[in-house]
């Protein structure tokens, strides 16, 4: 296939995608090179024989050969046959000397026979057409032997099928070439705004005062549905970047295409002039203008240099890490594959794991006969994630698994990865585009990429000739890329794409390197150890791709593997021949060394805390020394700082019997409620619970204005009808944030919809949903509100009203009760609607890989997969007794999770639509019947959230096990509706006394109670919360709707920015 038709067929595949089907055939028809059988079949079942013949001759004329006569012969026939039926003889007539005529040369007997049939009284009594019946059941046989005909006709091979495309594989081209003509621009801004695809794009010079914090963003869009002609199931990564600015990624700044291209083909050359040749022009560095010689081996006094603690690990440490944000929490890995969890001060272990796997099942066959060869297993590496959420271990055999942490000892598994053949020797978190990802490398020269809330593998970068030892993850001007270095020596850098690797230097040493920023992401270091024992700590000039800065001081040869870090954009910190070495960062002088009371190993490994106040260093022994300053006294068992020692831990539990931690749940909670696991938890796992719980009933509760809300505003228009609200005599029964973020539509139980959107502004960098600046009721101008279609046969209070958006918020999917409509959001013209009731629509949910297919619930209890496009049904299930509550598509698992008024959960095969499992709610004896349980999928898209009057459940969408429970208790209100956050890691509930709850997944422990009887004064009135919904991006923010219509947002403090236990100061001050 040429270039030349790969362009056509992504033409074609962008027409279908934007509807254009007309032009789409039109091209088909004009270049030849795709003959679209249901198209041609639709037109020859209708009987539009002019179409029909026009489509066709673009592929074949009646001359060319035996098939494409033969074609042409039965259509015209068919249409002769017709005429003679409907007894309309002139036209018979005119098709026999202007159509027919033409077939007579190949055979004069057989028209000699269909001009006879002019004067016969019915045609039917002809020997060869007395089994001719009707119009439809002859054009059905005539069709069916046209395809085996065209299929056989040489003509057409080749052009019956679509190639299999990504879906929107145009926009993709357009946009990777506007990312690459911004790469070049003389002046790249961080903001580029491109209009038009009639020019290349170049930057305009930007006003100096202006300040802007969005993301480059194209108006090249998506496309509203990926639909046919290639019936693609490719799904487009989830992670994007940006376009690539000159000099983002370090170590090589791109200047143009062929200074690039000549560097990337002279290794060679390149290693020369990018290491070696400048070893010996390197500057060294100087002491600063006006210092004393004899101040540089000075610490300050909040250096941290004097042993405070003494930790004991019980086998070798070989990696740790201090959290990120519990700075005296250190994770611990050993060289038996056991991991430690440590609060440092108090000297307090508070977790000790062995190295296990979770699914051998799941393993490769490499990786088990490694494991019966030599059971034996270390830690490689051990890391936290950004927030402090998760860990990460990587060990020396195939496997890398994350841990989720919920503070104390709450660790529990989450993913594990049979990720690499032989070692996994580094791993990193990093967060691009809002996603957490986690980053291995290992034995096998490869790179990965992985969602760290699903576990989908996203990218594999493949390209190093050896040993991957150590990635860095990093972004610069909002362009996210990877440093990775292997035991070759060589140093590359990937970015979030699949175009291979943008940098290959050669690293000082040629063998184990690691890299690392200074904390203010401006400077960049490696450390290095050569196979000869020399070792180099150096600074590099990203811009240049060359050695900035040698700094001498090293032991020659080192007695091991180096390792490094550093510290408070000021100091590098490396452990070599049993000390501790310290660098002030502009000078290439040894500052000074800490001896740490000696009994230090050769090489050993050092990690400061975020603050930089902690310094761990290994010691022998198994040991772990905790550093701290010298004005810092001895840290006792009986520190201030000791909030988690175990005995203050002991004491606590102490004061709970048996019969008080059972009764919790009513006692220690304001609501009543009770965190049920149906499952298995140990102790170890319960006493964390019990003591979050049983202080919450105190110090939990938010009021106004210790939060953040925003009440939408109304206004009313020129007929005196409001705007901003979905009517006060109407509740809000949908409320929706679009996928963007910068908008909400709340659907009322009159099927009026509403659209606020925020502006875009100095207050409003983002023009995201904010709680800082009030939106405006939108609607496209000159065009009346929108409103759905509603039954008059169904009693409003019966109706139920649905709204979900396409997944570029170009479409809206609504119902209230009546027909299911499609609306474009941009215009609010209706596209379609179908389905008109009985029965009635109450659920629905856009299938994730192709937004034309629909899942519609109804209240007979059937589940109807629709094809908007083609306007039928593909479908329909049978798996429930009572009307469908809810929908959900899992796009990881493939899956369709359907919920019901039986109180069953049923998980169906998208690919086939058949019933995979199911399950029944348990629903507390003394709460309501099942009548509206609603479900929900994690971001994960493994677990689900299931919501029902009296209780909240998550579980696992496969097996449908139940991993986490809630129930009301009797002094409880009745939950009126519960989302998951964004980031999945919190569940907000509402209730219909005026409050809601925040709770952390999976385990439902309370986080906090929020009150809002004070700031929305409609509550006090019989009013109360109906529906919540989380912000997309932002997973703090929510949105609630009223039974009067209004709607409310709400958010944290910016000084609290989290929904926590403890309440802001402001609470102190004005409650």
């Amino acid at each position: 296939m040429s270039l030349r038709e790969d362009l056509i067929f992504l033409i074609l595949q962008f027409l279908d995608e934007e509807n254009l089907k007309e032009t789409a055939h039109i091209l088909e028809r004009e270049t030849g090179i795709f003959f679209d059988m249901k198209y041609f079949e639709g037109l020859a079942l209708s009987g539009n024989w002019d179409e029909v013949e026009r489509y066709l001759s673009g592929f074949t004329k009646v001359e060319d050969n035996k098939f494409s006569l033969k074609i042409y012969f039965e259509i015209r026939k068919q249409k002769f046959l017709e005429e003679l039926d409907n007894h309309d003889g002139p036209k018979a007539l005119s098709i026999l000397v202007n159509d027919l005529k033409v077939f007579a040369p190949y055979n004069e007997d057989l028209y000699k026979e269909m001009t006879q049939l002019l004067t016969a009284h019915d045609f039917r009594k002809h020997e060869s057409l007395s089994t001719y019946r009707d119009t439809n059941s002859a054009r059905i046989i005539m069709m069916n032997e046209l395809k085996k005909i065209i299929e056989a006709n040489p003509l057409f091979h080749g052009k019956l099928t679509f190639p299999n495309i990504r879906s929107q594989r145009l926009r993709r081209l357009i946009n990777q070439s506007l990312n690459w003509q911004h790469v070049f621009c003389s002046q790249p801004q961080q903001d580029p705004v491109m209009k038009t695809l009639f020019v290349d794009h170049v930057c305009k010079p930007q006003d100096n005062h202006s300040v802007v914090n969005n993301p480059p963003t194209s108006e090249v869009g998506s496309a509203p549905v990926p639909t046919s002609p290639s019936s693609c199931t490719s799904t487009p990564s989830t992670v994007t970047h940006s376009a690539v600015t000159a000099g983002t990624v370090g170590l090589c700044a791109l200047r143009n295409p062929a200074e690039t291209l000549e560097e990337l083909q002279d290794s060679e050359s390149l290693s020369k002039t990018g290491s070696y040749k400048t070893w010996d022009e390197v500057t060294s560095g100087t002491t600063k203008p006006g210092q004393c010689q004899s101040s540089v081996f000075q610490l300050h006094d909040d250096f941290p240099k004097v042993v405070q603690k003494i930790l004991n690990e019980g086998s070798s440490p070989v990696s740790m890490d201090f959290h990120p944000v519990q700075s005296t929490l250190l994770i611990v890995g050993t060289n038996v594959g056991d991991i430690g969890l440590w609060e440092v001060l108090s000297g307090d272990k508070l977790l000790c794991r062995s190295f296990k796997v979770w699914d051998i099942g799941a393993c490769s066959p490499i990786f088990k006969a490694a494991m019966v060869k030599n059971p034996s297993v270390s830690v490689k590496r051990i890391r936290w994630s950004p927030d402090g959420s998760i860990f990460g271990v990587a060990y020396s055999k195939h496997i890398l698994q994350l841990y989720s942490y919920g503070g104390a000892s709450d660790v529990r598994p989450k993913l594990e990865f049979d990720a690499h053949v032989g070692g996994v020797n580094d791993l990193a978190f990093c967060v691009p585009d809002e996603k957490l990802l986690v980053i291995s490398c290992g034995d096998d020269k490869i790179v990965k990429v992985w969602d760290a809330v699903s576990g989908v593998k996203i990218f594999t970068f493949e390209g190093h000739e050896a040993s991957v030892y150590s990635v860095l993850p990093h972004n610069k001007e909002r362009i996210h890329f990877i440093f990775s270095t292997s035991l070759d020596g060589k140093i590359k850098a990937w970015l979030y794409d699949n175009l291979g690797a943008r940098v290959d230097f050669d690293a000082p040493g040629r063998w184990c390197t690691t890299m690392a920023y200074s904390d203010d992401a401006k400077r960049l270091f490696s450390c290095g150890t050569s196979k000869d024992g020399e070792s180099f700590l150096v600074e590099w000039n990203e811009a240049e791709g060359s050695l900035k800065k040698i700094y001498q001081g090293l032991r020659k040869p080192s007695i091991g593997v180096l390792q490094f870090v550093t510290a408070n954009n000021q100091f590098l910190v490396v452990g070599d021949d049993h000390l501790i070495k310290i660098w002030d960062m502009d000078n290439h002088e040894l500052l000074t060394t800490i001896d740490a009371d000696g009994d230090l190993p050769a090489s050993p490994c050092v990690r400061f805390n975020k603050e930089g106040t902690l310094l761990a260093v290994f010691s022998n022994g198994n040991g772990i020394k905790i550093l701290g300053r010298d004005s810092c006294p001895k840290l006792q068992q009986g520190s201030e700082y000791n909030f988690l020692s175990s005995s203050s831990l002991s004491e606590i539990l102490s004061k709970l019997s048996i019969s008080q931690i059972s009764s919790v749940g009513s006692t220690g909670m304001e609501d009543g409620g009770v965190p049920v696991d149906e499952g298995t938890r140990n102790l170890e796992n319960v006493k964390p619970i019990l003591i979050e719980e049983a202080n919450m009933k105190i110090s939990n509760i938010y009021y106004h204005p210790q939060f953040q809300f925003l009440s939408l505003p109304a206004k009313t228009d020129k007929n005196g009808l409001t705007e901003g609200t979905v009517n006060r005599k109407s509740e809000v029964s949908s409320l929706i944030y679009n996928n963007a973020g910068d908008s909400i539509l709340a659907l009322g139980s009159n099927a009026n919809h509403v659209v606020w959107k925020w502006p875009q502004n100095d207050f409003n960098m983002s023009g995201k949903v904010t709680t800082k600046i009030p939106p405006q009721s939108w609607k496209p101008i000159g065009r009346p509100r929108l409103i759905g279609d509603y039954s008059t046969r169904t009693k409003p209070a019966d109706s139920v009203a649905c709204f979900v958006y396409s997944k570029n918020d170009s479409y809206g999917i609504t119902t209230s009760g009546g027909k299911i409509s499609v609306f474009n959001m941009l215009t609010y013209k209706k596209m379609a609607s179908f389905m008109p009731s009985p029965p009635m629509a109450t659920s629905l949910a856009l299938y994730p890989q192709n937004n034309n297919i629909l899942a519609v619930g109804l209240d007979d209890s059937r589940i109807v997969i629709y094809n908007i496009r083609r306007d039928e049904v593909e479908s329909k299930l049978k798996g429930h007794f009572g009307k469908i509550t809810g929908l959900a598509f899992s796009e990881v698992l493939n899956v369709l999770v359907s919920s019901g008024a039986d109180a069953q959960i049923v998980v169906w095969n998208s690919d086939g639509w058949e019933r995979l499992n199911r399950r029944s709610m348990k629903i507390p004896d003394e709460g309501p019947p099942p009548s509206n349980i609603r479900i929900q999928f994690h971001q994960d898209q493994i677990q689900f959230l299931a919501v029902h009057d009296t209780c909240l459940a998550i579980y696992e969408a496969k097996k449908l096990e139940c991993i986490g429970r809630w129930v009301t208790g009797k002094s409880s209100a009745q939950i009126s509706h519960a989302t998951f956050s964004s980031d999945g890691q919190l569940v907000y509930a509402t209730f219909l006394d005026g409050t809601a709850s925040v709770f952390n997944t999976p385990n439902f422990h309370l986080q906090c109670r929020i009150d809002f009887n004070a700031c929305i004064l409609d509550i006090r009135n019989e009013v109360y919360p109906v529906v919540v919904a989380a912000h997309p991006k932002n997973p703090n923010q929510f949105a609630v709707g009223l039974s009067n219509g209004g709607i409310h947002i709400f958010e944290p403090l910016e000084s609290v920015r989290k929904w926590t236990a403890s309440l802001p100061v402001v609470d102190l001050l004005n409650r």
